[in-house]
């Protein structure tokens, strides 16, 4: 980890952005986990005119997991709902960055078990393999 990854986990898929991002959707979904949103950062950018390498971001929670945190600790919804950056680094491949629950029990001074509820890395890893 760098210092510019403070708080920020990444791990290397071996798929494409987009099938990174549709996999990890459908582990989601397969878990009850709700997905509020998702982000095609690259077509946003193609609509005005730039370019951008293959981003997408993927806004997903589980409202019984993150309701009592954000009860608890109101500034938490600052990163609640939970988020999936999936982005293409030319020549390296394609990165799955999430916060880590660590930094976010640190953040705001979550009790560890809430912290914990927050950790999607096993998720995460199930895709990066």
């Amino acid at each position: 980890m760098t210092p510019n990854d403070f708080g920020v986990l990444r791990l290397k898929s071996p798929y494409s952005v987009r099938d990174s991002i549709d996999k990890f959707e459908a582990l989601l979904r397969s878990k009850g986990i709700l997905t509020f949103a998702r982000i095609d950062q690259q077509a946003a950018a193609v609509r005005v005119g730039l370019d951008m390498p293959p981003t997408e971001l993927l806004v997903f929670g589980n409202p019984m997991a993150g309701t009592p945190v954000m009860k608890a600790f109101p500034l938490s919804a600052l990163d609640l709902p939970l988020k999936l950056l999936a982005w293409e680094e030319a020549g390296v491949g394609v990165w799955l960055v999430y916060n880590d629950p660590a930094y976010l029990q640190h953040r705001y001074g979550l009790p560890a078990e809430m912290a914990a509820k927050l950790d999607v890395g096993p998720l995460v890893r199930l895709i990066a393999g």
